[in-house]
């Protein structure tokens, strides 16, 4: 028997295919004359879940075990919220908060799990759109904004009377390792402080942006996933703070990694006058799968052997040594470091002598087995079907791979990979070559061995550097 299917039942089985993942709705619409934003906001409220429907979980600082959180409306369990977006505003930093336990109040004081910080809780306001309503309660599902809040994107404000062993941290977004680098300066000195302030906003509101110092060439480094991100922000510093800088050429990220294990036996011996320094470790140092991975630290030391404060200086100098890989500079990754033993000296055994063990292990005998690894994007080109020629040409050019080709109608999408190196200066060169109508998207795929012929360039580049040369001068070697 047929029966008629109405407009509540395709709305809850659409919200049950969503709630499982199984369902992905898609609305059309553009912001530009905010075609479809009404419907796309119904259809949040209609087919997402509210936050009592689903459930979220929380790592326990002390135990590093989840903890589920409670959707519920009150104040019986300690309040936990988490600030996913930073923002500038007239009356100060604008910190949104999604809560996900108990309640926080104005007034009340609260915890960064992150820094260990105790702070009141501000201003809470509820957002709509530009406009801001007060509020002095927000409760586990809200999503207000708290204005003044001393934090960074990713941190979690518990209540401070939540007990130390009960501390929870939400798991925080994953946050990929950038890509690109490039040299920023300030054209004026009289707007270093607006320069300065620029900088350590953005690296507050996007995870994803760094800035740092390099000591060697006395310049500031900003890094990202894109040249297009860095252009961006280089932009907003013109705009919203009339500070006037110009960005250097790009630099790729590259890393050194492992080509198969190597065994290390190294002993720190130094005597000048007075009380030495003595330290002696071996073990070995092999690859991991994963070549963009985080360096691992494993001891595997016979008790008594090295005691825990020595292996802990051992892993502080492993972690030195990576950061300026012995080959071409660049951080090393992907690599398993296990510690299996060594010999204490009783009177010139020190933390700075283990930790030269770790940080000698990493630069004498890393070098010989180790290869260095570029970026490589996953690309996505569109363009007019009369140009497809031209883009798979362009993609080939610069040692791409091409993937997919699709022709739909007047267009044509081109999937492919290429290194990151080759596709500086990408987007005007195919603006030029399609008459204006090409673009193209770039995301991060995977680190990939370089071409020997520049492995071989990126060493000799290095070698001509202060940083080689001082390290050297120094000795690494003992």
């Amino acid at each position: 028997m047929e029966e008629n299917i109405s407009n509540a039942d395709i709305e809850a089985a659409i919200k049950r295919a969503v709630m499982t993942r199984s369902f992905t709705p898609v609305i059309a619409g553009s912001a530009l004359k905010n075609k479809g934003v009404q419907t796309l906001l119904d259809c949040v409220n209609t087919y997402l879940p509210n936050p009592g429907q689903v459930e979220n979980f929380a790592i326990n600082a002390a135990t590093e075990e989840k903890v589920l959180m409670c959707s519920e409306r009150s104040a019986a369990k300690p309040a936990v919220g988490l600030a996913f977006k930073l923002e500038e505003s007239p009356y100060g930093q604008l910190t949104y908060v999604r809560m996900y336990q108990g309640c926080f109040s104005r007034g009340s004081n609260m915890i960064n799990t992150r820094t260990g910080e105790r702070q009141r809780v501000p201003r809470l306001v509820l957002m709509h759109s530009n406009e801001t309503e007060n509020i002095t309660t927000a409760y586990s599902g809200d999503i207000v904004a708290m204005i003044g809040a001393n934090c960074a994107s990713g941190d979690t404000f518990v209540d401070a009377k939540t007990p130390k062993n009960d501390i929870v941290s939400m798991e925080s977004m994953f946050i990929p390792d950038p890509v690109i680098s490039m040299a920023i300066k300030n054209k004026h000195h009289k707007d270093d402080d607006k320069f300065s302030k620029a900088l350590a906003r953005f690296v507050k509101e996007d995870p994803t942006f760094r800035s740092t110092f390099n000591p060697e060439n006395k310049e500031i480094v900003i890094s990202g996933m894109g040249e297009l991100q860095l252009d961006i922000y280089a932009e907003r510093i013109r705009r919203e703070y009339e500070c006037e800088v110009e960005l250097g050429e790009p630099t790729v990220n590259y890393r050194e990694t492992l080509t198969e294990p190597v065994e290390f036996s190294v002993t720190y011996k130094r005597q000048s006058g007075g009380r030495g320094q003595f330290g002696e470790g071996y073990g070995e140092i092999e690859p991991l799968e994963d070549a963009s991975a985080e360096v691992e630290f494993v001891s595997a030391v016979t008790q008594g052997m090295i005691t825990n404060n020595y292996i802990k200086s051992v892993e502080k100098g492993v972690r030195e040594a990576v950061n300026e890989g012995a080959l071409t500079g660049h951080k090393i990754s992907g690599i398993r470091f296990t510690l299996r033993g060594g010999r204490i000296h009783n009177v010139d055994s020190s933390d700075w002598a283990f930790s030269r063990v770790g940080y000698y292990a990493i630069k004498e005998h890393f070098v010989n087995k180790a290869e260095v690894l570029e970026p490589w994007m996953d690309i996505e080109v569109s363009a007019p079907r009369d140009y497809s020629g031209e883009v798979i040409q362009s993609i080939n050019e610069r040692g791409g791979k091409m993937r997919d080709l699709d022709i739909q109608d007047k267009l044509c999408h081109v999937r492919a990979s290429a290194p990151l190196q080759v596709m500086f200066g990408y987007s005007s060169f195919l603006r030029k070559r399609t008459s204006g109508m090409g673009t193209f998207t770039m995301e991060f795929q995977k680190n990939k061995p370089v071409d020997p012929h520049l492995q071989e360039q990126l060493i000799a580049d290095y070698r001509e550097t202060k940083a080689y040369k001082n390290q050297q001068a120094s000795g690494v070697g003992v």
